[in-house]
């Protein structure tokens, strides 16, 4: 299997504003068993983006989770939103790939998918 520097990025687009969402803080967990394990947590940064999540040793097949705090974020900017957090869990087959998981942002609503 190849090593693979950064496996698992992010990235948060605030649409309502068109820019990227800057300091939303991110945990990546990791299901063992019986529970989540919590493996890093970062802030977006000026781009929106997070890199460097997991180290290539550390991911393997697996369910994983990104818990993205939004409140924290809406609050910062004085405004409010109907989702306080975004929980995405998603199963991981080939960890020799590379896998890009974005949101897209706005205080009433969000979607996420597998990109590039």
């Amino acid at each position: 299997m190849a090593s693979n520097y950064n496996p698992l990025t992010s990235h948060v687009l605030d649409t309502a504003i068109g820019r990227p969402a800057v300091g939303v803080s991110i945990t990546l967990s990791k299901y063992e068993g019986n529970g989540w394990r919590e493996i890093s947590k970062m802030l977006t940064n000026a781009d929106g983006r997070v890199g460097n999540l997991i180290s290539s040793e550390e991911f393997t097949p697996s369910r994983f989770k990104l818990a993205f705090d939004t409140l924290a974020y809406y609050e910062s900017r004085g405004e409010k939103t109907f989702y306080p957090y975004i929980d995405v869990v998603f199963e991981i087959e080939r960890p020799e790939e590379h896998y890009h998981v974005p949101i897209l942002l706005s205080a009433f609503g969000y979607s996420t998918y597998r990109g590039s």
